[in-house]
């Protein structure tokens, strides 16, 4: 029989560390990987080009930023929960976004994925924090879920079959939608069912973005039913191109054929069954398929290239064999985005298992024969009519059924917005239970009209920036923490004049003024007002460090020279929690911008000022180079560098720590800091 429990994952892990303090008021930092230039997209068949250009983010409002981590990993229990038949063990980590780690097939002892063997956050996320491995759920927009390391509401639920089911479920703020996706493993089955629902509560359309990531060993064969692709690189070009062989006589159903990084869309004809396989030498691996809505499918390879090797290495351990990702998808690339009307919803069934095909077929030279060899083996073991019926059985008669035990919590976010929007979502109950401290003041302005101002000394609350909420702001007594609310939600909505008349406001009666100052920065930089952006930036750091008082004492218990003072000291001055996090992410801000302003001089003035932890940190000793490279000082900023250092908050596509050594030295970029990923 089929068994749902819960269980406890001891990795390596880095911690996720606080998110950070200040609004994210601009695009996700790895948002140019994804893009695509102007003549290429006028190039493209027109509803393409409609869903590329469909709702783009122009903030990452109203999540946080997630940048707190390190690259220090401890041995770390993480929470999970085990599906397991006779046939398959399936590990879930519903803390981690819902993450699939492990899909084990039991008769032949073979795991069907990469199983990354620690937890290392990287900035891959649309939001920061990201991990590999496993299969993950990505919704919102173009890239990975802000949802990647964050908790999922978990519980049991009856399977069609009466068996017991995983229910997965959250509220994705970026687009305000709620979603499930149900797990479960019929008896005897190889295969593992995924029934996956994306709900519009709203009268409003709302763009939506769905890619399930399976990463495989990359030292596989990736076969696809179809014999061309959209291939999109990190050089933002997306074009048709022959598959498995290109123009240039390469098989790219290979990963380790591939010198760069990129995205193969398989353009699957529309009577095509939906799947896709990542075969060993033996003809043996995984297979996903799907029910016909979710009709894309995707390869994603790092390529053989220096900056490709040192991401595998950068995101587990060096040593570790590499992987590929494997996807699938409601569009056929991952740029669009599908239109989903007010009332309505997306639903699909997705199912993975153990495929093993004629090594001579699906090996071989003949693409078509390899490809009719795995649907012939695919629908041996799971005919389409099989999957077309469970979601059916799925849909209609489990999807909406009511959690039985609940195993795990997700955020407090959608029991706010059901309360707000009083919608009624059968399956996915988000109870008032789940309301904490970042909704309270939420809560407080939807029941009394009034949002009541940060306790004395802490950041901002998280803000809220859909339409219902800036309607309720706009009414609400106009003190300075509404109006930096207010600001942010017209920022969010186009309309940034707006936004800065209310900050401005605000600013007259602040008495902590730093986080309008904050938000007057970013707009003067956006509007392409560096000098004016720069001083705001070091202002805003100004203010925040005297309101929080001398730093005459380190703060952090962890540190060997903490001393606490009791609060009858007349030395004792207390500083919020948030302080450190907040100046060094204030004090980041500052020093790069005046960096870009020509400000050196300044900015050198602003450093001794900032924490001593956060100088001590990769990213804050990449700052330093780069100030130091300012001040005409090359030969101690290549100190910096032969010292080394590691910026663990490094970002998808950068080229930074390029860009800095080249301006110091024509030697050829250390292998430690070669991250870039477009061809030369």
């Amino acid at each position: 029989m089929t068994t749902v429990r819960r269980a406890v994952l001891t990795l390596p892990a880095a911690p996720l560390g606080p998110d950070n303090p200040l609004p994210a008021l601009r695009a996700p930092a790895g948002a140019g990987a994804h893009a695509v230039d102007a003549p290429t997209l006028a190039e493209l068949p027109r509803d393409m080009a409609r869903a590329i250009g469909r709702a783009p983010l122009r903030s990452l409002l109203p999540t946080a930023v997630r940048d707190g981590y390190g690259r220090e990993r401890t041995p770390t229990d993480l929470d999970s929960i085990v599906i397991e038949n006779d046939r398959l063990r399936v590990t879930v980590l519903p803390g981690l976004g819902g993450r699939i780690h492990s899909l084990h097939h039991k008769p032949t002892g073979r795991e069907l994925l990469y199983r990354n063997p620690v937890f290392q956050p990287a900035a891959f996320a649309l939001n920061g924090a990201w991990f590999s491995g496993g299969i993950e759920w990505n919704i919102g927009a173009t890239g990975h879920t802000t949802l990647s390391c964050s908790p999922l509401h978990a519980a049991t639920v009856p399977a069609p079959d009466g068996g017991p089911m995983l229910r997965l479920w959250e509220w994705e703020r970026l687009r305000d939608l709620p979603f499930q996706v149900d797990l479960w493993l019929p008896e005897g089955s190889d295969f593992l069912y995924a029934g996956v629902r994306v709900r519009n509560p709203h009268e409003r359309p709302a763009p939506v973005y769905w890619w399930s990531n399976i990463a495989v060993p990359e030292d596989r064969r990736i076969v696809a039913p179809a014999d061309a692709a959209w291939h999109h690189g990190y050089e933002r070009g997306l074009r048709r191109v022959p598959v498995p062989v290109t123009e240039d006589g390469t098989d790219r159903s290979y990963p380790l054929n591939g010198a760069h990084a990129a995205d193969w869309f398989y353009d699957l004809p529309e009577e095509q069954r939906r799947w896709i396989a990542a075969l060993d030498t033996d003809g043996t691996g995984l297979v996903q398929t799907s029910t016909d809505p979710l009709r894309g499918r995707k390869l994603f390879l790092w390529g053989t290239e220096r900056g490709g090797r040192r991401w595998q290495e950068w995101l587990t351990e060096p040593g570790t064999p590499g992987y590929a990702e494997i996807q699938a998808g409601l569009a056929r690339t991952q740029l669009e985005h599908l239109e989903l009307p007010g009332g309505g919803e997306f639903s699909w069934l997705e199912a993975y298992g153990p495929l093993a095909a004629d090594p001579a077929a699906a090996l071989g030279d003949d693409w078509a024969a390899a490809r009719a060899d795995v649907e012939r083996t695919l629908a041996g073991a799971l005919p389409r009519a099989a999957v077309d019926s469970a979601y059916r059985a799925w849909r209609e008669g489990a999807a909406d059924s009511a959690p039985e035990e609940t195993l795990s919590a997700g955020s407090g976010w959608g029991a706010l917005e059901v309360l707000r929007g009083r919608h009624d979502l059968p399956g996915t109950p988000f109870p008032e239970s789940t309301l904490g401290p970042e909704q309270a003041p939420w809560l407080e302005l939807l029941r009394t009209g009034v949002l009541p101002p940060p306790a004395n000394g802490a950041a901002p609350g998280v803000p809220l920036v859909a339409a219902p909420w800036r309607d309720m702001l706009e009414t609400a007594p106009a003190d300075p923490s509404t109006e930096y609310h207010l600001g942010i939600a017209q920022w969010h909505a186009g309309d940034r004049a707006q936004a800065v008349r209310s900050w401005e406001r605000g600013l007259k009666e602040a008495t902590a003024c730093w986080p309008l100052l904050y938000c007057l920065a970013v707009a003067d930089r956006e509007d392409g007002h560096p000098d004016r952006a720069a001083e705001r930036f070091a202002e805003a750091f100004a203010d925040h460090e005297a309101a929080a008082g001398p730093r005459d004492t380190p703060r952090h218990p962890d540190d060997p020279r903490y001393t606490p003072r009791h609060p009858d000291d007349p030395r004792y001055t207390p500083r919020h929690p948030d302080g450190e996090t907040v100046a060094t992410a204030l004090g980041r801000e500052a020093v790069e911008a005046l960096l870009a302003a020509g400000r050196p001089d300044r900015a050198r003035s602003l450093w001794g000022g900032l924490p001593e932890r956060a100088r001590r940190s990769g990213a804050f000793r990449l700052l330093e180079a780069r100030l130091l490279l300012a001040e005409g000082r090359k030969d101690e900023a290549r100190a910096v560098f032969d010292a080394g250092f590691e910026v663990a908050d490094l970002s998808e596509g950068a080229e930074i720590l390029g860009e800095v050594w080249a301006r110091l030295t024509d030697e050829p970029l250390p292998y430690a800091y070669e991250f870039r990923m477009r061809p030369s």
